[in-house]
């Protein structure tokens, strides 16, 4: 398997598919790479060459005790697209992916970003806080916190069959192969590295990295997102970009990497395209 080496030593392991201009595709919490299963394999199949990586501490990437915070997962990203050469990069990132790619942006600027996309990101900031009044309450991650500790297997089991993909509206019926491999994935992280990860996603701001943006950039959310609050998230996030596009899945939830992957495949094509 491929992997570069981070600052600290940590192998990175990414998945390389296609050819043609660079897509790169940080996953969610407590993801893996193989959550973009689905927009990899078609985004190849459309002419790019579309690279998916592991976050430290998730899938086959090193379980390192420390590093499990935003500007070592950007430092790390920025490792793998130095590693790479790679240039005209489009970065797309998915929940906590979006916090990482944003801060990506933040620290290490836009030389070889040629555009940026959200999809049911964590930015600008998810935790309520004075001058942040309409974010989640800390008691809603604190939870997560417990749920970990006391029992995360089922934790993450209770996650894919509820909110995060809306499994628990009236009438859903998400297939249990879905649920199933956010629940493996999820099993595939380190318990320190996931755990840490919470307070990464929820309690970073991002507001300063969304204004270091200069690139063209899609925001794609649901409007039932019960993970990341369409409010908190990705309408927050467009209003705070720059000439930003957004595009509402109307009654989608958080997860719609899966719910929604022909509609999200044909909107990343779309945008690719524009480029």
């Amino acid at each position: 398997m491929p992997f570069v080496t981070a600052a600290d030593g940590a192998r990175i392991h990414y998945k390389d598919w296609g050819e043609g201009r660079a897509v790169v595709l940080s996953h969610g919490w407590p993801l893996d790479a193989d959550s973009w299963e689905a927009q990899q394999l078609f985004l190849a199949g459309h002419g790019y060459r579309v690279i998916a990586h592991d976050r430290r501490g998730h899938g086959r990437s090193d379980q390192t005790w420390h590093g499990n915070e935003m500007d070592t997962y950007a430092d790390d990203l920025a490792a793998l697209l130095d590693s790479l050469d790679l240039t005209d990069v489009t970065l797309v990132g998915f929940s906590t992916g979006g916090g990482e790619v944003a801060r990506y942006i933040g620290r290490h600027g836009t030389a070889r970003i040629a555009q940026l996309v959200l999809v049911s990101a964590v930015p600008p900031f998810m935790l309520r806080t004075d001058d942040n009044p309409g974010g989640v309450p800390v008691e809603v991650f604190d939870g997560i916190r417990a749920g970990s500790l006391a029992n995360r297997s089922q934790l993450y089991r209770d996650l894919a069959d509820g909110p995060f993909f809306g499994n628990n509206r009236d009438g859903a019926e998400v297939a249990q192969g879905i649920r199933d491999a956010f629940w493996l994935q999820g099993l595939r992280s380190g318990h320190r590295n996931a755990y840490e990860c919470v307070a990464a996603f929820s309690a970073t701001d991002f507001r300063g990295d969304l204004d270091a943006v200069d690139v063209p950039t899609l925001v794609v959310h649901g409007d039932d997102d019960q993970v990341v609050p369409f409010e908190v998230g990705g309408k927050a996030s467009a209003a705070r970009v720059k000439g930003a596009e957004l595009v509402v899945y109307s009654g989608a939830p958080h997860g719609i990497t899966d719910t929604h992957k022909e509609q999200l495949g044909a909107d990343l094509l779309r945008f690719l395209n524009s480029y």
